[in-house]
């Protein structure tokens, strides 16, 4: 096994990383297969797993060898495969799934546009458009519904895995009602409200969002009483009052959404309110890795931007928001925690 101490010399790690594809492309399979959920908690022969996930044994052994390289299943001896730490994390049923994230960063549109990340860093634009003739979002809903599918339930994982996270690191003791602005289904509203029984909340996203938002937060859920829901495109307009806003990893559009979107929260908020925004940074260590290719993902799509702390102060900064505090969230993220100036 490679380890840190025994790292392949130059040559050999160059090698291995330009066929980063091959990898992408075999985690996407195991996904797509279920190999992760058919293997259970004792090691499995390839024929079973393959009587299993319904493929031919001897390209799953490959597929298998492949993926344990990189620590993602193990092989025993006599030929058996077995769980590792990261396969697990493979399988649909495990509290800390990634396997809808795994799906969403290999879907068909990724594997047009990499090939095009020179014309982008060139340009300084996203390479969609010109690929499809329209916005990756309008393209993904009429073109791409079950990439857009993929789409919605990734963000779902990654949300309801944040929220606790968000919930835990924010005291809101002695406000009264918190905002979610582009909050998605609402799961970081719900989260904050269950941490404090007598707040009330409000989820703002676009219509065909929020429509699927958490059923705890709809008509019969039990935050249904503390909990409002309003469709809106928060680039347009915040129709919301609130003690304290949350905004959560939406402000990686271009510098002017952005701006806009800054603007409308400050104005609906007016002097003294509090704006909390967490996002993902690209000098956040230990996520570097993944942070920075999520950059430059967001460059191909929308082009957009992950924020380094600098830019992301200097966002803020700009809207005429004063910043307060900065503290980690988890590996990932970050919190700026900031208030209208009076």
């Amino acid at each position: 096994m490679t380890t840190a101490q025994t790292a392949p010399p130059p040559p050999m790690r160059l090698r291995e990383l330009v066929f980063g594809a091959a990898c992408a492309a075999a985690l996407r399979a195991a996904a797509r297969l279920g190999v992760a959920d058919a293997l259970g908690d004792s090691p499995m022969t390839v024929e079973d797993l393959a009587a299993a996930v319904k493929t031919e044994p001897r390209p799953l052994r490959r597929l298998l060898r492949a993926l344990s390289c990189y620590g993602v299943f193990t092989e025993q001896q006599g030929g058996t495969f077995a769980h590792t730490d990261m396969s697990r994390l493979l399988r649909e049923d495990d509290p800390h799934s990634l396997r809808n994230i795994t799906l969403w960063c290999t879907e068909p549109w990724t594997w047009d546009a990499w090939p095009r990340l020179d014309e982008a860093v060139r340009t300084g634009r996203n390479v969609v458009e010109n690929l499809y003739g329209k916005e990756f979002f309008t393209y993904l809903n009429e073109d791409a519904p079950e990439s857009a599918e993929v789409f919605n339930r990734a963000m779902t994982t990654s949300s309801e895995q944040s929220a606790r996270d968000v919930a835990a690191l924010l005291d809101l003791s002695g406000s009264t009602s918190v905002a979610d602005i582009g909050g998605g289904q609402g799961h970081v509203v719900a989260s904050l409200l269950d941490k404090y029984p007598s707040m009330h909340g409000t989820l703002l996203d676009l219509p065909r969002v929020v429509e699927n938002a958490v059923p705890r937060l709809r008509e019969g859920g039990d935050l249904a009483e503390r909990a409002r829901i309003v469709p809106g495109d928060v680039r347009v307009a915040v129709p919301v009052k609130a003690d304290v806003y949350v905004i959560k990893n939406i402000l990686e559009w271009d510098d002017e959404s952005t701006a806009r979107t800054l603007g409308n929260v400050i104005e609906a908020g007016g002097p003294g309110v509090r704006v909390v925004v967490i996002e993902n940074l690209v000098d956040d260590t230990p996520s570097m890795r993944f942070s920075t290719a999520m950059d430059l993902l967001l460059l191909l799509n929308v082009g957009g931007a992950k924020h380094t702390t600098e830019s992301m102060v200097g966002r803020l900064t700009d809207a005429g928001l004063v910043i307060d505090d900065i503290r980690p969230v988890n590996p990932y993220l970050h919190a700026f925690d900031c208030h209208v100036p009076g």
